[in-house]
Formats: structure tokens, sequence, C-alpha cells
């Protein structure tokens, strides 16, 4: 029973995470960083999110410990950062956010051949919704980018931060024992220490109103959820994990829909944007409605 609850409530941590993530759009395609240059507008809303972030984290931090697989953590957990705002800064904020989720199969395949995680028959047919849904957005998206513009850069910078964002994912699972909130502060201020080199020589400090927006950033949007999800990754497997994380791709173009619809930058999401997504909201249905917590069958049974 007790091993039950704990799957329980670390699948409502996850989802309470995926849910805080999707905001990213509403903050990054804000009309109010509009004039700030779109080539490096990324790394300014990275480092500006992981100050406020990891300076909001620090004070709650307990047990902060060193270990040396916290250097390549820390080092991968930035360049997932930078890559996914580059992205969004050059393309659409559904767009960025989908292709960074060519992550859950990269952590299913690795988290089941280096970690020994467990994958089911339930696991492997999301596995397939979500390829067979990520894969048709990324061809569309694809297909109709000219090869020459911003956007195509940006699908770049997405599927980089896929890779990364699954490395991410693993990384907390691999250092699980340690203090969710000191992993988490500590991400964040490296990230914001390497990214300052570039951005605070470059670039005037934001307005308090724009100051204001980042602070939220940083705090509701990405520090906060982090912590959510190294709590909730303790105990269920990265690749199920990264799975529920596919309801933040779900929820990220309704917010910037809900907030920005009317404003001249906004672009909509395609229709194959539309078709993915109900592919993988088939595949998560699939997977966990009537879902036990305990006594599934392994793959090789």
């Amino acid at each position: 029973m007790q091993q039950a609850e704990n799957i329980r409530r670390a699948r409502a941590l996850i989802v309470v995470a995926a849910v805080m993530w999707s905001t990213s759009g509403f903050f990054a395609k804000a009309p109010l960083f509009a004039a700030w240059p779109v080539e490096s507008r990324g790394l300014i809303l990275a480092f500006w999110r992981a100050v406020f972030a990891g300076i909001f984290l620090l004070p709650f931090v307990r047990r902060p410990r060193f270990h040396w697989g916290l250097v390549p953590a820390t080092l991968i957990f930035a360049a997932m950062n930078v890559t996914y705002l580059n992205a969004m800064a050059r393309t659409t904020a559904a767009n960025a956010i989908w292709l960074q989720y060519i992550s859950p199969a990269w952590v299913f395949i690795l988290g089941v051949i280096f970690l020994k995680e467990t994958a089911t028959r339930r696991d492997v047919s999301m596995l397939l919704m979500a390829t067979l849904g990520v894969g048709f957005i990324l061809a569309m998206e694809l297909a109709h980018t000219d090869s020459t513009g911003s956007s195509l850069i940006g699908v770049y910078w997405g599927l980089s931060s896929g890779v990364l964002l699954a490395l991410v994912i693993l990384s907390l699972r691999m250092l699980r024992e340690f203090d969710a909130v000191w992993l988490i502060a500590l991400n964040h201020l490296v990230t914001a220490a390497l990214v300052a080199f570039y951005v605070v020589p470059r670039y005037d400090a934001p307005t308090p109103k724009q100051l204001g927006w980042l602070f939220c950033f940083g705090v509701f949007q990405m520090g906060t959820p982090y912590v959510l999800f190294a709590k909730g990754v303790r105990t269920l497997p990265g690749h199920q994990a990264s799975f529920l994380l596919l309801l933040e791709p779900l929820l990220v173009p309704v917010w910037v829909w809900l907030a920005w619809r009317d404003h001249p930058e906004y672009v909509s999401p395609s229709w194959w944007t539309f078709v993915g997504g109900a592919l993988i909201l088939t595949g998560l249905i699939v997977c966990y409605a009537r879902l036990p917590d305990s006594g599934r069958r392994r793959m090789t049974d």
C-alpha cells in the first residue's frame, strides 16, 4: 500500500510540474520582450530565469553536498536551457516544445539499457504513440519551413534541447539521493553563471516591469516545478516520468493563445500540431487509464 501511495504521489508531483512548465510560452512570448534581439533573446531569458530560480530556491536548501556527478549534470542543464529558449525565440512556442519532446525516446532507451529500469508493454505502447505524434509534427514542420529562415534554426535548437532534456531527466534520476532543492538550485545558479559571461557585458539590465515578469518566469515556471519533478522522479522510472511530462506540450499553445492571441506577432499552431498532439494524448490515456500502481507484468513475462 505504501509503495502504491508513493507512486501516486510521484505521478501527481510530475503532472503538477508539467502544468507549471507549460507556461513557458506565456512568459517567453510576452510582447514585453519583443524589443530584445531575436538572435540572443533566448540567452537573455535563460540567464534571468536561472538567476531568479536559483536565488529563490537557495534559502530552502537543507543538505548541500558535492559529488563529481554534479559537474556534468549542471553543464547539461545549462545547455538544455539555452537551446530550448533559443528554439522558443526563433519558432512558435508549440513547435519549440514539441521538438524538445523527442526526449522520451532517449530516456526510454538509455534508462532501460544503462539504468536497468523496468519497461512494461504499456510503456512500449506509450513510447510508440509519442514517437508517432512527435515524429509527425517534426516531419510536417521541416517540410513547411524555409530552409534559410530563422524558423529552421529554431528547429535545430529544439532538436538539441530534446536530447539534452533526456540527459537532464536521467541525471536527476541518477542523483536522486541528493536533496532535490539543492540539485535544482545548483543547476540554475551554474546556468546563470555560465550565461552571464555573454549576457551581462552586452545587454542593459531589464526594466523593473521586465524584472517582475522574469522573477515569475524563474520561480513559477522553472524553479518550483523542477523541484517537484526531482522529487517525483525519485520513485518513478525516468521513461514513465517523461511520458507524463508530455502533458506540457499539450498545454503550451493553450496558454500562449489565451494570453497573446490578439498580439500582432502571435503565430497559431499548425494543424499538424493538433494531429500529433492527439496521438500523444491517446497514448497517455491508454497508458495511464485505470493503470494499477503495482503488480504490472514486465515485457519479458
